[in-house]
This record gives structure tokens, C-alpha cells and sequence, in this order.
């Protein structure tokens, strides 16, 4: 029995030896990236609309898939949960992102953004799981961060900017606290059901803000819209899947702090994006914080 057992057990360790670091990579690169693919959609794609048609698209898609190999739909109770942490995670927190990216270069807000683990450890005490002393430490440093990179050029002259960063962050941060305590469907099923109800939401907003279409979107647009919708959207939440389900929390959320450097590096390497002392500044800082809090969620 032990031996036949052995060599299925041994080649499922050597495929999870294989995917993680490639799952890590891609969400570590990809979603680093995704912010400066959202900067050049902008140029032909108003914010709000084209955060729908990319979740539309991905969602619309994966769930298809996921009906085609027979994985259970969504209770009414687990579309309305979905609706509502799409609404948060996607509607506000991506949507936001993709507003402020209008005016603040996409590094910069790659960074704003790294401070949603600050936000969620303030959140995870309305259910009683107060931070403990070494997560307080790790968000009053991550929020000092925040203020730093507030003083920056970039966010300085782009106040709408910044507070709409913020607000994303804290909204990503409100989802996900949010879900871990709700009726949700499997994972990926999830995911695509949030991406539906987000583009929904994301649609709503961009009628609220009077979007439209000027002119018929330049080919390099459209070319970062599907390269959100397949890179961005499909592969890297497919591989953030595989990592919750494989890995440890700690590690399998580390994106949270590799992708800001990711993004500046990609927008300094290809959009010469500038980059100021104070900025490299709050990132440090912010990044410490994040880390913190990450480590001691870990030991806890």
C-alpha cells in the first residue's frame, strides 16, 4: 500500500517544486506590471470603463471555464457575498487605482497601494483580532510611510490622486477581511463571480463619472487591455490561487511587498518614470511595515 502511495506523493512534490516559484514569479512580475499596462490603457480607455470591460472579459471567461469542468456555481447568498467584495475589492480598490493612475505615475501608486496589509490589520479588529504589539509597531511605521510618500512630488500635486490611492487601499483591505467570514463558493469560482460583480460595479461608476469614448483607442490601449485581462487578470490569479492553496499565508501574500519595486523598476525601465529620494524614502518605509505585520501574522 506505503508503495504505491510513495511515487504519486513524490511526483505531486515534484510538480509543487516546479509551479510555486513559477507562481510566485508571476504574481510577484505580472501584478507588478499590471500598473503600468493600466497608465498606457488610460491613454486610449477612460479609468472606470476600462476596469470593467477587463473584469468582464477575465471573469466572464474563467467562470466559463470553471462550468465547463464542472465546479459547483454560486448559492443567490454567495453571488449577493461576491457582489459585495467585488464591489470593494474591484469596484473601489482597482477602479480607484486606475483613476489616480491618471495623474500619479504608476510606481508611485504601486506603493500607495502596498499599505493595504496596515489597513487590514486595523480592520481584522472590528471581529476582535486586535493587532498584536509587534503589528502596532509594523503600522505605525507603515502609515509614517503613507505620510512620507505624501510629501513626494507626485502625490503632492495630485491630491485627488492620493486620497483616491488610499481609499482603494483601504477598501481592497475592508474585502478581504470582509470574505474571510462569509459564505464564499471554491476559490476560483469565486474569484470569477467577483470579477463579474466588480465589473458591474466598475460599469456603474464610469456612467456616474460621465465616461465616454472620444475617439477610437490607440492599438498600444488595447494591446495593455489584453494583456490585463490574460497576464494580469487569468494567469495571475489563477497562480495566486495555487499559492493560497499550497503555500504559506505569509508567503503566498509576499506580492504585497515585491510588486511596488517591481512597478518602479518597469515604469523607470519603460515609461521613464522619475523617481525622487523621498519617494524611494516612504517606500522603505512603508515596505517595513508591511513586512512586519506580515511576520508576526506569521508566527501568531
Amino acid at each position: 500500500m506505503n508503495t504505491l502511495a510513495e511515487p504519486v506523493d513524490s511526483q505531486a512534490r515534484a510538480v509543487e517544486r516546479v509551479l510555486v516559484p513559477l507562481c510566485l514569479l508571476a504574481v510577484y512580475v505580472i501584478w507588478g506590471s499590471t500598473y503600468l499596462a493600466i497608465r498606457i490603457a488610460l491613454a486610449g480607455y477612460p479609468p472606470f470603463f476600462m476596469a470593467a470591460a477587463r473584469f468582464v472579459v477575465a471573469g466572464g471567461l474563467m467562470l466559463g471555464v470553471l462550468r465547463w469542468r464542472g465546479l459547483a456555481m454560486p448559492t443567490r447568498r454567495q453571488w449577493l457575498n461576491c457582489a459585495v467584495c467585488g464591489t470593494l475589492l474591484l469596484g473601489f480598490g482597482n477602479g480607484l487605482v486606475c483613476y489616480a493612475e491618471q495623474t500619479v505615475a504608476s510606481g508611485l501608486a504601486a506603493v500607495a497601494v502596498a499599505s493595504m496589509p496596515l489597513f487590514a490589520a486595523l480592520f481584522a479588529g472590528m471581529y476582535r483580532q486586535w493587532p498584536t504589539r509587534v503589528e502596532w509597531i509594523g503600522l505605525l511605521v507603515g502609515f509614517a510611510g503613507v505620510v512620507v510618500l505624501n510629501f513626494g512630488g507626485d502625490l503632492r500635486a495630485a491630491p485627488l490622486g492620493a486620497v483616491a490611492l488610499v481609499v482603494a487601499a483601504a477598501s481592497w483591505a475592508a474585502g478581504s477581511v470582509w470574505s474571510r467570514r462569509q459564505d464564499m463558493p471554491h476559490p476560483a469560482v469565486s474569484t470569477a463571480a467577483q470579477m463579474l460583480c466588480g465589473s458591474v460595479a466598475l460599469a456603474v461608476g464610469g456612467f456616474a463619472a460621465g465616461e465616454h469614448f472620444s475617439a477610437v483607442p490607440p492599438l498600444d490601449a488595447t494591446l495593455a487591455l489584453a494583456y490585463l485581462v490574460g497576464a494580469g487578470s487569468l494567469l495571475g490569479f489563477s497562480a495566486y490561487v495555487y499559492l493560497l492553496h499550497h503555500v504559506r499565508p505569509a508567503l503566498a501574500t509576499s506580492y504585497a511587498y515585491v510588486n511596488p519595486p517591481v512597478a518602479v523598476l518597469v515604469g523607470v525601465l519603460f515609461a521613464h518614470e522619475s523617481i525622487r529620494p523621498l519617494d524611494i524614502v516612504g517606500m522603505a518605509v512603508i515596505l517595513a511595515g508591511v513586512v512586519a505585520i506580515t511576520q508576526a501574522k506569521a508566527k501568531r
